[in-house]
């Protein structure tokens, strides 16, 4: 008897040191379309931050550590804005998350943003692009102060990296064909993010000595896009120039290659990001290229280790809204400093220094938009070259390949 009592004694003095060093977890809500390979990669980076920030003790806060738990939050905001903010009311007050990661499309993440708002929850953007995100921070600090945009860059800067790399594009195009008025199609989804882009384009590419010989816009959703390629191929366009997030990017490059439309395709297309982009289009997607986020290439220490990890792990490379890995390293960083799980001792903490991520060097402006920079968080270029996915811009960062000109 008196030896089951000391077992019991000492059970409950274990018990009782281990509550005074591990309490309850820190919940993460990753939200996102993760019936699509948006949200996919929202939640796999996520799940790779979890086990490693968990793997080496978790987030000390007041001495105490604590797990990270991250929830799927499927918002299925690709078909349904609704459905988002349904999903992200749940996220708050069902399962009682701490913080709110994700959001992919400008409408849905704009409806989102005003319900996280409400609830004064800190919400890291990564997937939404639209500028009015952060114009609400500068114009209401006080309500808005908890929206940070983690990825990608706000459209109008997203708008400087396409244009700068597409001028080198085009030089190569003017070289090789000797046009020195390139003429350029403007193939964009027809989606919110998608109309400051769009302006800049028909503002900007006149002054870069380019021709603009129309402007189509089918769904992000569309399955056959032969009738517009059909008329690029008519306008003897050189460039087809996508502003492409949906599921339209694989219709686009597969259908470009079934017609032989001789002509670079280059600027935004999500899908081409992702590995499984040459089997989606039956490798009719040869020489599309896109902005991207993640290669084997150094774009920070962190960008060639995160990108084997998650290769090792998945069996592909990961898409830009993977970059919820970068986004809960950040939170713990300044979790453990602030000591605190409060937004408001985070917000400064967040705003005061440059955060480096497996995607970028990262930090903030008074809308809580990333400044933009080439080689820290303006991204890379990508192309497809007879199957394979070949980073070919900034060209100062090493691992950097040749871009690749179409049979024309």
């Amino acid at each position: 008897m008196r030896r089951k009592l000391l077992l019991t004694a000492a059970s409950a003095v274990g018990i009782a040191l281990c509550s005074s060093v591990w309490a309850q977890n820190i919940k993460f809500a990753i939200l996102g379309p993760m019936a699509f390979v948006q949200g996919e990669n929202h939640w796999a980076g996520a799940e790779m931050a979890r086990d490693e920030i968990n793997k080496a003790g978790g987030i000390t806060v007041n001495g105490k550590k604590r797990m990270v738990e991250i929830l799927k939050i499927d918002t299925n905001e690709i078909q349904s804005v609704p459905d988002a903010t349904n999903a992200i009311e749940r996220a708050i007050t069902r399962d009682k998350a701490d913080f709110l990661i994700g959001g992919f499309r400008s409408e849905a993440v704009l409806a989102m943003q005003e319900v996280a708002m409400d609830s004064k929850k800190l919400f890291m953007g990564v997937g939404a692009a639209h500028s009015k995100l952060g114009i609400n921070v500068e114009e209401n600090y006080d309500r808005y102060k908890y929206w940070f945009r983690a990825s990608p860059t706000k459209d109008v800067d997203l708008a400087k990296t396409i244009f700068t790399v597409l001028g080198s594009v085009a030089a190569q195009l003017r070289a090789d064909l000797k046009k020195e008025t390139p003429k350029v199609a403007i193939v964009a989804e027809k989606a919110v993010w998608t109309e400051g882009l769009i302006k800049a384009a028909q503002a900007t590419l006149p002054k870069m000595k380019m021709e603009i010989v129309g402007l189509w816009q089918p769904s992000a959703i569309a399955t056959d896009v032969t009738a517009e390629l059909s008329a690029i191929k008519r306008a003897n366009a050189d460039i087809v120039f996508t502003i492409i997030s949906g599921p339209l990017g694989i219709v686009l490059g597969r259908q470009m290659g079934e017609l032989e439309l001789p002509a670079v395709a280059f600027g935004i297309n999500v899908e081409a990001q992702k590995d499984g982009f040459w089997q989606a289009t039956a490798s009719k997607g040869n020489y599309v290229a896109t902005l991207d986020t993640f290669s084997e290439v150094e774009m920070t220490p962190k960008t060639v280790p995160f990108v084997k990890a998650f290769k090792a792990r998945f069996g592909k490379g990961p898409a830009y809204t993977a970059a919820t890995y970068d986004v809960l390293f950040a939170l713990k960083k300044v979790i453990e400093e602030a000591n605190s799980l409060d937004p408001d001792k985070l917000v400064p903490l967040l705003e005061a220094q440059e955060i480096v991520g497996a995607g970028s060097y990262a930090s903030y402006d008074k809308r809580h938009d990333l400044n933009w920079a080439p080689g820290k968080t303006a991204g890379i270029a990508v192309q497809w070259q007879d199957g394979e996915k070949v980073p070919f811009w900034p060209p100062t960062v090493k691992g950097m390949r040749p871009f690749k000109m179409p049979k024309m």
